[in-house]
């Protein structure tokens, strides 16, 4: 399985955004708990058209929507997970997740205000034996195309705390990244649904496209 996602990673970046070639999907990671999930609905929209033109990527638009304990997540090198309140993973879930990230998937985590107090335990789930670390300004998933000098671009208030990245480490790897204070899920959302000056949208636009190239090259 490792081998097949690593195979996927590699073939989205071999093709040129041309009809012809195969077409990929991002997908939004459904929880339970009560959270909202399915926030920021034209969020992957937009994302994947920006790492279509950025990028040169080939992904559709139509992005996958995968609960955290099936199966399909497998289908998908990239899930977003986002919302505003409690998220819960089953044992199921957990070690669905855990297989997942250990063959080569990526997660970004966008907390779009509230999540903190249940993701972090949630994750712990996941990786017991991992913790979050703060990711380091020189790290590469801030000098992919785009440049990232002082990390995450602050996009929404929230409480007014800097912006901060923090990631889940395996071999080396970022499995798994976490936008805090940030708010990067609203940034791609359509221009008329937060009415963000338009350079925070290029922002948070750019930012999400170091992800996706970071998660297919790494």
């Amino acid at each position: 399985m490792k081998h097949l996602l690593l195979f996927i990673s590699i073939l989205i970046f071999s093709f040129k955004a041309d009809h012809s070639a195969p077409s990929l999907k991002l997908a939004l990671l459904k929880y339970s708990g009560g959270g909202d999930w399915y926030s920021n609905p034209t969020a992957l929209v937009n994302l994947s058209r920006f790492c279509n033109k950025e990028l040169k990527t080939n992904l559709d638009p139509n992005f996958g929507t995968v609960d955290a304990g099936s199966a399909e997540v497998f289908n998908y090198p990239f899930l977003h997970m986002t919302g505003h309140g409690n998220v819960v993973f089953s044992d199921l879930d957990a070690q669905n997740l855990r297989n997942y990230l250990l063959a080569g998937g990526f997660l970004h985590i966008d907390d779009n205000f509230g999540m903190d107090p249940f993701v972090r335990p949630a994750m712990k789930k996941v990786f017991p034996e991992l913790e979050f670390v703060e990711l380091p300004f020189n790290h590469p998933i801030y000098h992919q195309k785009f440049e990232f000098k002082n990390g995450l671009p602050k996009i929404h208030k929230h409480d007014d705390k800097p912006a901060q990245g923090f990631g889940l480490i395996w071999q080396g790897r970022v499995i798994c990244f976490y936008s805090f204070e940030c708010d990067l899920g609203d940034g791609w959302e359509d221009r008329e649904v937060h009415k963000d000056p338009e350079e925070l949208r290029i922002q948070a636009l750019r930012m999400g496209a170091n992800l996706i190239q970071y998660a297919f090259t790494k």
